[in-house]
């Protein structure tokens, strides 16, 4: 079952740019990320889909319900963490939650003061005393008191400091293994690949790429490193998928597609002090594919 679905979804802003049919699906428990650089259409879908803004053309479902036509009972089981927020600054923080929560009609107390002492937020304080990480901790128990089935996070981490996001991602696996299904918005590359199960990948309002993490590694290309003599360079120069082939202080590195049996058959009959192969991290992924798609 998919949770969220959405179909060639558009919005246009006239001469600017929005986002130009968007489709892909969240499946029900799924971690999945949303990836690309400030400014291309991650936010503007998120907002689409939640009806805070209405979209030129095509469609978005969530729980299998249309995104307008059914928005304030969606709502209710929806987690939304904001890529900025903002607050009355003269409320405590204590206050501000409880009147959050008014909205489900739950009584949140307990849920309200466990998070609160699992990030470490003061809940006496006012919000206009709050630095700009403890306000996104704010954020971040406002969009999960309720304990929703679907929790939506654009770019969450900004503010937080190392330690405290790890609790934080800590607290979004604990959610996961619950039963809440997670989207995950975001330019930083590595927590997305901590995280993640499958990632869609969007440039300038269009989807280039949506695939598993796995996948997205098995399927490019490898890192290798070999620390032979230079007698060996111009065999691996002339192996059939390499690029960027380089030596330095002794180690001939390069970046490798096709069969890992190829470079092996090379290497036998070579004399090699050290060797190691390794996948490409997500962002060495994303920069390819944002670099062959312009």
């Amino acid at each position: 079952m998919n949770v969220i679905e959405i179909r060639n979804l558009t919005k246009s802003y006239g001469k600017a740019r929005g986002i130009i049919d968007v489709s892909f699906d969240v499946a029900e428990g799924e971690i999945f990320g949303f990836i690309g650089p400030n400014g291309a259409g991650k936010s503007t879908t998120i907002r689409t889909l939640l009806n805070l803004i209405h979209a030129t053309s095509g469609s978005a479902t969530v729980f299998g319900k249309d995104c307008r036509t059914h928005a304030p009972e969606i709502a209710r089981e929806v987690g939304y963490l904001p890529s900025e927020v903002s607050y009355y600054d003269r409320m405590k923080v204590l206050d501000l939650l409880k009147y959050s929560a008014s909205f489900y009609g739950k009584d949140c107390t307990k849920r309200i003061h466990e998070l609160a002492a699992y990030m470490d937020l003061d809940l006496k304080r006012r919000i206009d005393d709050l630095s700009f990480g403890n306000k996104k901790k704010v954020g971040i128990l406002q969009g999960l008191i309720h304990e929703p089935k679907l929790i939506i996070l654009d770019e969450p981490t900004s503010g937080l400091d190392p330690l405290m996001q790890q609790r934080f991602f800590e607290l979004l696996r604990q959610e996961n293994a619950k039963g809440a299904t997670i989207l995950l918005s975001s330019h930083v590359l590595d927590e997305v690949q901590r995280l993640c199960g499958r990632v869609a990948i969007i440039k300038e309002g269009r989807i280039i790429r949506i695939e598993s993490m796995s996948d997205l590694a098995r399927d490019h290309y490898k890192k290798v490193g070999v620390e032979v003599g230079p007698e060996a360079d111009a065999a691996f120069a002339a192996l059939e998928g390499v690029t960027n082939l380089e030596r330095k202080d002794g180690v001939v590195s390069f970046y490798y597609k096709g069969d890992i049996n190829a470079v092996v058959a090379h290497l036998a009959g070579l004399r090699i002090r050290n060797l190691w192969v390794e996948e490409p991290t997500l962002e060495e992924i994303f920069l390819h594919y944002y670099q062959k798609e312009g």
